[in-house]
């Protein structure tokens, strides 16, 4: 019988506490900032410009690599970012803010990658040759247009009206922007795209870019047979926000 009197207390003293931490707790979650150029890391080479931009420069080669906030991307499609839930930015949440949050959660990592070639007679940057490592040693590969279109079918509820318009509307936007990573740069040419990423995790504080494999010069048969590696140091700031309790569920992915 006192085991039994025991239990029930001990229950009884947790539920209490359960309702009291309801009541009046909180917990934290992470505001992470956007990604800046780190600028004592960068190699030789490297240059770092006003907007963020992180350049390699030889001759007349240039490679530039920055990261674009979600701010800059709903501006550049302004159409496709202020219809809330109905946002239809391909790279952003747009303006939707999910219920009981005070922010946009961050959809992807987007990079604007451009080259500008007056030195080779042609060359080849294959942005799918980028990968990301952290200072934590958390590695993240880019995107291609099909991972990105499977990402977005599950909201097409068919091939007709509303929801296929939507998707749509975001596969062109896509199709359109993204780094085409097949096209040579002929000498006298620029290019420049986007470069789509999954979000960084929330313990990310500091980023290595690094993109294998530009091909420089090809024999006659068209294999590369000069070829250069770069990396690009980025870091953002991360600070811990406290939140009710009662508002601690995860956004829904749309």
């Amino acid at each position: 019988m006192k085991i039994l009197r025991l239990r029930i207390a001990v229950i009884f003293g947790c539920y209490l506490a359960f309702l009291g931490l309801v009541l009046s707790g909180c917990t934290y979650r992470y505001r992470v900032g956007s990604l800046q150029p780190l600028r004592e890391k960068q190699g030789p080479g490297m240059r770092v410009l006003d907007d963020g931009t992180v350049l390699y420069v030889y001759e007349r080669l240039e490679i530039g690599l920055r990261p674009i906030p979600d701010e800059e991307l709903n501006r550049r499609f302004p159409g496709q970012s202020h219809r809330g839930k109905e946002s239809t930015n391909p790279f952003t949440y747009g303006n939707w803010v999910p219920r009981g949050e005070q922010l946009t959660p961050q959809r992807f990592t987007v990079f604007c990658l451009s080259v500008k070639n007056y030195i080779y007679p042609k060359m080849l940057v294959n942005p799918y040759k980028m990968t990301i490592t952290s200072q934590n040693n958390r590695i993240y590969s880019p995107l291609n247009v099909a991972q990105l279109k499977e990402y977005y079918l599950p909201y097409v509820t068919g091939y007709a009206g509303n929801p296929y318009a939507k998707y749509k509307e975001r596969t062109d936007i896509l199709e359109r922007t993204l780094y085409p990573p097949k096209e040579f740069i002929f000498s006298g040419q620029e290019r420049s795209g986007y470069v789509v990423f999954p979000p960084l995790d929330e313990d990310v504080r500091q980023i290595t870019v690094r993109i294998e494999d530009i091909a420089l010069r090809f024999d006659s048969w068209g294999r590369p047979v000069e070829t250069l590696d770069l990396e690009y140091h980025f870091q953002r700031d991360v600070d811990r926000i406290r939140y009710p309790l009662l508002v601690t569920r995860k956004p829904g992915v749309r």
